[in-house]
Formats: structure tokens, C-alpha cells, sequence
């Protein structure tokens, strides 16, 4: 072999060498990044990390807990919809919903490496005599609240995996509650206490802290919310999660609801169209207030939404005696313009809600409490969600042994005889 030779040979030999060197660079580049663990800050905003708020009760008391059986087939059935990130309520010691589900992501982890789901964790906050006989009251908090966020921290801890965000409170210190809401001093005292926790180590420092509450908490609507308190809120949570529904306002602020003068001539699907985008951009409206005044607090804070849905069932005041906003043709266009709105704009939306639970008005069966889910209790889903049916998502999945089919065996024209014309002469 000549020596031209065997310099081209040694020349390719290291051309192979390094070739193969680099590719295995990079694949250790792609395991180590695969093997990043996310953060409420690459989460939150983020539209590949659809959100949704998540009860799995299906009886009438809460006392009767979900299985972790039970609970695995409903995140198998939120994942395959796309969900990523779930929140819930409470930690309380006698309803363990929140930690067993925390339990069941956790198995299903380790079941199956591409399953992926993270938790806004809600830690409820109550005032003194709250849901007792004696008067609710509002200037002195619940001794269960110490409690409560303790139990928080210990699964944040537990599952750092998941738990991305603790939520202090839920429309807690809305004055419209008036069986348990408290004042923003409360929820700043434990707001604090949490960010204490991650500068001493206690808790992760990548953890969020927030609160979720309505829209007029966060000084969107009404200026008397707009109190030193509320501001000191702002600059100490990591984000704002603000709550808004048009649905109810169908009813307690109607005027947007009404089809106007020069709408009257259209047809009913027109006008139940022109509402529903109506609806939206009241949504749209209450967002940039609350945006408003919280970065003329702290410029640097992000508002995402922490409810927003929209029932399918009401014999109240949104049903056809009263707003007539209920059906799920409705919802189908509610749930269609939210998700495009919020992810075009890098808002995180946890609609309310999967599932639809019986608990919240278990006196009445058709109360709207009960129906803001995107499935039926059967595990039917509801028109918003009929295409990830015909496409084949919840293929093999099931909900309490049965298989996911649509609401109204998929009969638009049977769907749309239920739908009603916003009543224009409402309220009566």
C-alpha cells in the first residue's frame, strides 16, 4: 500500500471515528434533554400544555372516593384529549381526591415512561365558621387553613415530578361567597409562607405559588377589591389565576347576552352564533382588565385563566325559563374559540371542567352545577369533544368498564333540536 494510500485510509478511518463520536454526542444531548424536568415556567403559556380542572367523583357525596383505578382511567382518557397539566381543589384529610391522584399520574409514570401530566394544586382557604351553622366570619380565617397548606407542601414534596403549582384558595376571597370567603390579608399571609419555603429549601424553588380567584379579586371589575393587600398579592405570586364566566353573567349580567336590535332579523343559528362569540369576547374583556390593573401593580406578572366552562344542563336560571344559555352546541362553540383564543395568545386555560360530578347540586339533577363537564357521568363525550371520538383518541379506553361513545349517538340534527335562542326578553 502506498503511502497516498494509507493517508487516504487513515483519513477516512478518523472521519468514521469522529462521525460516530459526534452521533453519539448528540444522542446524549437528546436523552439529556428528554430527561429535562419541566417547570411551571416552561408549562405554563405553553400550548403543546393544554390545561383543564379535574374532579373524578361520580357519586352524589364526596364521601364516596374515586378508585385509583378509577382515577387512571380518567387521566388515560384527559391525556389521549391532549390535556398535560390538571388542576384541583383541595387537600383535605377525609377527601384524599387530590393525593390520589397525585398517586395515580405517579403509577401510571412508571407504568408506561411516555405518559406525561402535571398538577396546579389547589390548598382550599376558608374563613372562620365556614360551612357551619354558626355566621360565617369573614375578618378571622379557618384554623384548617395552617393545615391545609401543610398538607400541600408534603405532596409538593412528595411528587416534585408533578406538583408544578400550589393554588392558595379558589374564589376565596370573592365576596359573592359568602359561606367561606375571607379577606386578602389571608391569602397574602400564606401566599408568603410558601415563598418562604422556597428561599429556606423547603419546597422547590421552581414550584409556582398563585391564588385562583374571579375575576373581580384580582381588580378587574369592581375598584373596592383594589386594596394594598391585593397589590401585595400581585408582587408575591409567582402568576395570576383569574376566573371568568360569561355563562353565569347569561343571567346576573344579561346585557351581552341579548340578542340585539340589529340581530333580530337572523336566523336562530345566527343569533346563537353571534352570542356565543359574544360570550367570548366577554371572557376576552374581563382578561385584559384583570391584565390591566395587574401590570400596572407589577409589570412583570403573567395572567392566565384558572376557570372558565360552560354547562349543558339547567333547569335555573340559565335554562330555557331564564337565559336560555345552556346546551352543548353552546359549549361545542365556547370550548372551540377558548382554546383557539388562549393558545394563539400564550394563555393557559384549565376549563372547567372533564368530568361532569353530581355532588355540587345533588338535590338536583339538572342543576348546572352538575353539568360543566366535557363527558357525561356515563363516560359519553359531549359535543366539544365528538371529533376526538370519530378520530379514533379514546380507542381501547374506557370509563368505569364502558367505552367512550358521543352524546346523542352522534346525531348533530337530534343535538341541535335542544339548542334555544338566547332569551332576548330576559330576566322576566
Amino acid at each position: 500500500m502506498t503511502s497516498k494510500i494509507k493517508n487516504i485510509v487513515t483519513i477516512l478511518a478518523l472521519i468514521v471515528v469522529f462521525g460516530c463520536s459526534s452521533k453519539k454526542e448528540n444522542k446524549t444531548e437528546v436523552k439529556t434533554e428528554m430527561k429535562k424536568e419541566l417547570t411551571a415556567k416552561d408549562i405554563l403559556g405553553n400550548p403543546d400544555y393544554v390545561a383543564i380542572s379535574y374532579g373524578g367523583y361520580r357519586e352524589k357525596l364526596r364521601a364516596e372516593q374515586p378508585t385509583i383505578a378509577q382515577l387512571k382511567d380518567d387521566l388515560k382518557l384527559m391525556h389521549a384529549m391532549g390535556i398535560r397539566i390538571i388542576r384541583t381543589y383541595n387537600v383535605q384529610p377525609e377527601l384524599p381526591h387530590a393525593a390520589n391522584v397525585l398517586e395515580a399520574i405517579h403509577q401510571l409514570k412508571n407504568e408506561d415512561a411516555s405518559f406525561e401530566m402535571y398538577v396546579m394544586l389547589g390548598a382550599w382557604i376558608d374563613c372562620l365558621n365556614a360551612w357551619t351553622e354558626k355566621t360565617p366570619n369573614h375578618e378571622v380565617e379557618s384554623a384548617q387553613n395552617k393545615g391545609e397548606i401543610a398538607r400541600a407542601v408534603a405532596l409538593a414534596n412528595k411528587y416534585p415530578d408533578i406538583v408544578k403549582v400550589i393554588a392558595v384558595g379558589n374564589e376565596a376571597m370573592i365576596r359573592w361567597a359568602t359561606s367561606y370567603f375571607v379577606r386578602p390579608n389571608v391569602i397574602l399571609k400564606w401566599v408568603n409562607h410558601l415563598q418562604d419555603l422556597k428561599k429556606t429549601g423547603a419546597l422547590s424553588k421552581d414550584l409556582w405559588v398563585t391564588c385562583s380567584d374571579d375575576f373581580a379579586s384580582w381588580g378587574g371589575g369592581d375598584p373596592s377589591y383594589r386594596v394594598k393587600d391585593l397589590e401585595d398579592i400581585i408582587k408575591a405570586v409567582d402568576y395570576v389565576s383569574m376566573h371568568t364566566y360569561a355563562y353565569h353573567n347569561s343571567h346576573y349580567n344579561p346585557a351581552f347576552w341579548k340578542v340585539p336590535a340589529h340581530e333580530k332579523g337572523l336566523s336562530d343559528l345566527e343569533k346563537i352564533d353571534h352570542a356565543m362569540a359574544r360570550a367570548v369576547n366577554f371572557a376576552k374583556t374581563q382578561y385584559k382588565e384583570v391584565s390591566k390593573y395587574v401590570k400596572s401593580v407589577d409589570a412583570t406578572k403573567t395572567v392566565h385563566i384558572g376557570e372558565t366552562g360552560w354547562a349543558t344542563t339547567s333547569s335555573g336560571h340559565y335554562g330555557e325559563n331564564g337565559s336560555r344559555a345552556t346546551d352543548e352546541y353552546k359549549q361545542g362553540l365556547y370550548y372551540k374559540h377558548l382554546r383557539e383564543w388562549t393558545k394563539k395568545a400564550g394563555i393557559s386555560c384549565f376549563y372547567f371542567e372533564a368530568f361532569d360530578e353530581q355532588w355540587k347540586d345533588a338535590a338536583n339533577p339538572n342543576g348546572s352545577e352538575n353539568h360543566f363537564g366535557l363527558f357525561t357521568l356515563k363516560g359519553e363525550a359531549k359535543y366539544p369533544i365528538w371529533n376526538l371520538v370519530d378520530n379514533g383518541a379514546f380507542k381501547d379506553l374506557k370509563r368505569d368498564g364502558k367505552i367512550i361513545t358521543k352524546t346523542f349517538n352522534g346525531d348533530k340534527e337530534a343535538l341541535m333540536k335542544a339548542v334555544l335562542v338566547p332569551n332576548t326578553e330576559y330576566p322576566r
